[in-house]
């Protein structure tokens, strides 16, 4: 596999043509299972590749139960600079809930460890609105969380995903369908949470203590330019958008044999449109008119005005921002102005 992303980097290499490389993300999978040799091999095959920018934020995606001390240790001893925890709750109730293959004490320690080695940009993912979350579980999940003085918390709604465990449980009886009124009660807590801990929300499920925003995340709501390599790897150039061949076998096979190991789809301008209404009204920056070309704009500018009107959009200025009270609804929202083709 190593061998197979190492050829797809170089066969990749005029992708994102004169663009500055300022994120690298080791996600998806169990990225963690690369030892610091396998790391460094990969990242000095991408600075030989692609221009590097100045200081580039290099992050790696762990679970809890992957940091041990030992693990910790050697991560620092590579340029991997930022890493993202799946913490997903301190509470044992809820992890097995989840599935989850780390306990309590191990969400903690790794965190511990990972300020003590040296890691100061971290990100820990968080879940509300398990049934297995009360409010009271739910407020002393946030206040241990800030407690660390870490940067940067990604927080989501729990969602039950077809063909898993837990759409088995919940299908069967055997596990509480998500309430969405809790659940909203729960967002509006961890915003208020937040704020009083100085913590900016940037994103709908994102919060950062100012200037800490996640770099990497940030271009995505922006529509800049990525490049995504190995299996089920999404790239975007701004024109067209594709995405790698995600069986693993095929994968390698593909790669190894020159053939083709990805599909494409080239956007339209309709596509364009709906992807920066999406992208930008979950953000703190909103939706900017002059970023929108007729004929969207004339069309946008005449289906937000009843979101106006009913105060879930602010206007400032030349940006169009979703209110506080309503970024909960903010999927709603932007669904409401997406432009169809029967409109």
């Amino acid at each position: 596999m190593l061998d197979a992303i190492a050829k797809e980097i170089k066969m990749q290499s005029d992708y994102l043509e004169s663009e500055v490389i300022d994120t690298i993300y080791f996600g998806g999978g169990t990225p963690s299972i690369l030892d610091t040799e396998e790391i460094n091999t990969i990242l000095n095959l991408i600075r030989a590749t692609y221009e590097w920018g100045k200081q580039p934020e290099i992050t790696l995606e762990a679970n809890p139960d992957d940091l041990s001390a030992e693990k910790i240790d050697a991560l620092a001893k590579t340029p991997i600079n930022r890493l993202s925890i799946g913490i997903q709750s301190f509470f044992n109730e809820d992890l097995q809930f989840m599935n989850r293959a780390h306990n309590a004490e191990e969400a903690t320690q790794c965190i511990q460890l990972s300020q003590q080695a040296g890691f100061h940009d971290i990100s820990i993912d968080l879940i509300y609105g398990a049934p297995t979350t009360s409010h009271d579980m739910w407020k002393r999940n946030l206040e241990k969380a800030f407690s660390f003085g870490i940067p940067h918390i990604s927080s989501y709604c729990l969602t039950v995903e077809p063909q898993t465990a837990l759409h088995h449980f919940v299908k069967s009886g055997r596990a509480q369908p998500v309430d969405e009124a809790k659940a909203e009660e729960q967002f509006h807590m961890l915003v208020q949470s937040a704020k009083d801990h100085g913590y900016e929300h940037y994103e709908i499920s994102n919060f950062a203590q100012p200037q800490r925003y996640s770099k990497h995340n940030t271009a995505y709501w922006q529509g800049k330019k990525y490049l995504g390599i190995g299996p089920s790897a999404h790239s975007f150039n701004g024109i067209s958008r594709q995405w790698n061949i995600s069986n693993n076998a095929t994968y390698l096979k593909n790669i190894n044999d020159d053939q083709p190991h990805f599909e494409v789809e080239e956007l339209s301008d309709q596509d364009r449109y709906n992807e920066y209404v999406m992208t930008s009204l979950r953000t703190q920056w909103g939706c900017r008119i002059d970023s929108i070309s007729e004929p969207f704009r004339e069309y946008f500018l005449k289906r937000i005005q009843n979101h106006i009107q009913n105060g879930q959009i602010i206007k400032k200025e030349d940006a169009y921002i979703i209110a506080p009270s309503s970024r909960f609804l903010s999927d709603g929202i932007a669904a409401d102005l997406f432009y169809v083709n029967n409109q």
